[in-house]
């Protein structure tokens, strides 16, 4: 008993320590902001567990709007989960007395719950909900992920640079 009540208060006790608190200065996109720290830092922040339209996509700029208005200018708690591979800071965002950001977003269907790296099934049950609702993006049927549409942009880049030789 001793030593589950022991670990508990370590785990605690590192949620408690990692969490970081940063005033929204810049919203890159529907799921990257830029936050400025006490120490007058700036760090980027890309929202973990969703993966919103991109900018050249259909509903990026609604994406971006919907997380413009929900944290822009404000304080928001967040804790840091890993790099990605723009060494930008992973974190889930919280605002507005506890509210999560990537699950206000999916929520509002302005993001997919991103899968390959959340084991979050709330989030996807979420999605569907929006899905259901035909809210934000899934007013189009025919909705891409980001991640399909990033793909297609690569391969059609590459087909472009084999024409070109």
């Amino acid at each position: 008993m001793k030593k589950n009540l022991l670990i508990l208060f370590v785990l605690f006790s590192v949620l408690i320590s990692s969490q970081t608190a940063g005033k929204v200065i810049k919203v890159k996109d529907g799921d990257t902001v830029v936050v400025l720290l006490s120490d007058s830092t700036q760090e980027t922040l890309r929202l973990a567990e969703v993966d919103c339209p991109e900018k050249g996509q259909a509903f990026g700029k609604n994406a971006k709007q919907f997380t413009s208005d929900a944290v822009f200018g404000k304080t928001v708690t967040f804790y840091r989960t890993a790099k990605d591979r723009y060494q930008r800071t992973v974190a889930k965002i919280f605002y507005d007395h506890n509210k999560y950001l990537s699950e206000e977003i999916i929520k509002a269907g302005f993001g997919w719950w991103y899968f390959k790296a959340s084991k979050n099934l709330d989030l996807q049950k979420l999605q569907d909900s929006a899905k259901e609702n035909r809210l934000g993006l899934w007013t189009d049927k025919n909705a891409v992920s980001p991640w399909e549409y990033r793909k297609s942009r690569r391969k059609k880049n590459m087909d472009n640079k084999s024409k070109a030789l």
